[in-house]
């Protein structure tokens, strides 16, 4: 058993890094990158020389490209210091045309194109796009840039060593004066004023300033020490991490009494467990400086309702526990009664449910829900009302019930053919114990393979089903990524859910062994 999962979850490892370079190879370098501009703003309100510096930068964070500026290259010269403040001025200004530059631009400039070249980046250079009469156009200033594709070997390498974070004392720059880095345990978290027992490990010079700590939310004992990354939303949620896309709270802010550190206290949504670094922030923020001792002031707030995860779950897990109850029973009974008044309708119900698009069905439960029982049509996070959650749940129900129906009546009539029914009957049992003690258990052994893979998709939510009902869940992220061409959801949704199949296969293989004593994964060499 042990050797079979080893393989089972290194072959699902394999597949899931397959699963990510194909998809890779799909946004990367199948689409046309230029969609990313479609809804994009910014891009329609620059123009000339500007519009294509522009498109490089997000080119670049979206992940297309390696971009190179010329005035972030000029800083680190003046930082390495291999320039000096005087000449940068001279250095970093480039003529309109290159005739026109200086004596040290050009110099530099010679510089900044030898070395990336030799990298194997392409140097362009865009003169001064002027008007009629001379001047420059807006936006039309002279730029220098050098830029390479990413090949897609090294994105999939970082995608995949990037993806757990382990922090460290090392985190904010060495060159950065933070005081003294180290870790400190107490078992007075200081946030609630040294009062209430509370253990915690708090950072500095990490990315986390609690990398350890209880509170009264599930499940009460948090770590930041080891954080997953599936990638960074460009345009969902731009700047977040995909996984903390679908797993932060959502709707309006709870408010409660914050003291901070600087003994500052008011009415606030900041959770300051959740405290990261960011660089020179009291310094640009007075509201930081008077709430704030140092640079971990980044916090993410509490909000009132679940997270995208938790809406698709709670939906997806209530809407297969109803349609095990219904499923399987009635499935039994048409077998039971097979031919007689109850299977011609559970079948033609099975039939209904495969004929008719999902879409369509959807809609008519909608329809009905709505007009005929007043039951709310759209999600609303912050009302409360637990009726929201009765018709996607119903429209997801449905259709596993006929599917259950359907695979439970046609494993019990197969096993009611079997010669052990047939000398059971003999040997004088009733239908009723037949059915109970033999053919029920038999027919329920490919049905269980499938319970796992039930639960572990709860999570990942039904997209159609939550975009017709507004649901903020995690099956709605992917379409909205897909509209918006946001590459990090895409490729990180993607990847969670190539890992819970994965998943699911395993867990329902372990769990048919389980309940069938005529499966082993073991062998025995001959």
């Amino acid at each position: 058993m042990a050797k079979y999962i080893l393989q089972r979850i290194v072959k699902g490892i394999l597949s899931a890094i397959c699963v990510v370079v194909l998809i890779m190879i799909l946004v990367y370098s199948l689409m046309d990158r230029g969609n990313i501009f479609g809804g994009d703003s910014n891009y329609t309100k620059t123009q000339s020389n500007a519009r294509v510096t522009y498109e490089q930068t997000r080119y670049q964070v979206f992940g297309y490209v390696d971009y190179v500026n010329y005035s972030d290259y000029i800083t680190r010269q003046v930082k390495s210091g291999a320039l000096d403040e005087e000449n940068r001025a001279a250095a970093a200004l480039i003529g309109q045309t290159p005739e026109k530059d200086s004596e040290t631009a050009a110099e530099y400039i010679r510089k900044f194109t030898e070395e990336y070249e030799s990298q194997g980046y392409t140097v362009v250079r865009l003169d001064a796009d002027k008007k009629t009469n001379g001047r420059v156009k807006d936006g039309g200033q002279a730029a220098l840039f050098a830029t390479r594709d990413k090949p897609l070997y090294t994105r999939v390498v970082s995608y995949f060593t990037d993806m757990f974070f382990i922090d460290n004392i090392h985190y904010v720059d060495e060159e950065t004066d933070i005081g003294e880095r180290g870790l400190t345990f107490t078992l007075y978290d200081p946030l609630y004023g040294g009062e209430k027992f509370s253990p915690a490990i708090i950072g500095n010079g990490t990315k986390h300033k609690y990398l350890l700590y209880f509170d009264n939310k599930f499940p009460w004992f948090h770590q930041n020490l080891l954080t997953l990354n599936l990638g960074e939303s460009y345009t969902v949620n731009r700047g977040v991490d995909v996984f903390e896309t679908m797993t932060a709270s959502q709707g309006s802010y709870v408010l409660s009494t914050v003291s901070y550190p600087t003994g500052h206290v008011e009415e606030s949504a900041d959770n300051l467990h959740t405290a990261t670094y960011a660089q020179g922030s009291l310094e640009q923020s007075e509201m930081y400086a008077a709430r704030f001792v140092d640079d971990y002031t980044n916090t993410i707030t509490n909000k009132r309702s679940l997270s995208k995860l938790g809406y698709s779950f709670v939906l997806g897990i209530i809407s297969t526990i109803l349609a095990y109850v219904l499923g399987l029973p009635l499935g039994i009974m048409m077998a039971r009664f097979k031919d007689g008044l109850l299977d011609k309708i559970g079948t033609l119900y099975i039939i209904f449910m495969i004929a008719v698009p999902s879409l369509a069905y959807i809609f008519l439960f909608k329809a009905i829900g709505g007009s005929i029982f007043k039951l709310p049509t759209l999600f609303d996070m912050d009302s409360g009302s637990k009726l929201m959650f009765i018709l996607p749940i119903i429209s997801l129900m449905l259709p596993s019930v006929a599917n259950l129906m359907k695979w439970m009546r046609r494993y019990m009539i197969d096993q009611m053919n079997s010669d052990y029914v047939k000398f059971a009957r003999s040997g004088g049992l009733s239908e009723t114990e037949i059915f109970t003690k033999h053919i029920w258990k038999n027919a329920a052994i490919p049905i269980v393979h499938g319970i796992p893979g039930s639960i572990l998709f709860a999570m990942t939510g039904a997209i159609i089903t939550e975009r017709v009902y507004a649901v903020p869940g995690a099956g709605n992220l992917l379409t909205q990524a897909i509209n918006k061409y946001d590459n990090g959801v895409i490729v990180g949704v993607t990847l969670f859910y190539a890992v819970l199949t994965v998943t699911s296969i395993i867990l329902g293989d372990v769990l048919m062994a389980s309940v069938d004593p005529r499966i082993s994964f073991t062998s025995k060499g001959r």
